[in-house]
């Protein structure tokens, strides 16, 4: 089991910067690979990154790619996603999940599926 606990989000105008975190408890969360969706109102859930269990690869969504930066650190058992130049079409609830398989081909990391455990997200709200 990886419980997940997602923080940071917060009201931010467009252009902003926003960095939000996920804190992991309980299985070795450096042997899990760890991804961050998003889920907009009346919106089917979206993959926004994913970062290997090592963090050496790492893998974005369309709307974050260029802006947006997934990170993790396997010391402190914490998950990370910088979003810059924020967007409206950023606000969602943003959730953090964690996929214990061995690691995956790149072009299946976006796949909410695959990921096991997840938070119950943070509210990311961008105002123009």
């Amino acid at each position: 089991q990886v419980q997940l606990v997602e923080s940071g989000g917060r009201s931010a105008q467009a252009g902003d910067s926003l960095k939000l975190s996920c804190a992991a408890s309980g299985r070795n969360f450096r042997h899990v690979a760890m991804a961050w969706f998003r889920q907009a109102p009346g919106s089917e859930r979206e993959f926004v990154a994913a970062i290997s269990w090592n963090g050496h690869d790492t893998y974005y969504g369309n709307s974050v790619l260029g802006r947006s930066t997934i990170s993790r650190d396997n010391i402190k058992n914490m998950g990370f996603l910088q979003i810059n130049t924020l967007k409206a079409d950023d606000t969602a609830i943003y959730y953090c999940a964690a996929d214990p398989s061995p690691p995956r081909p790149p072009q299946t990391m976006g796949v909410a599926s695959n990921y096991v455990f997840w938070g119950r997200g943070t509210q990311v709200t961008v105002s123009s």
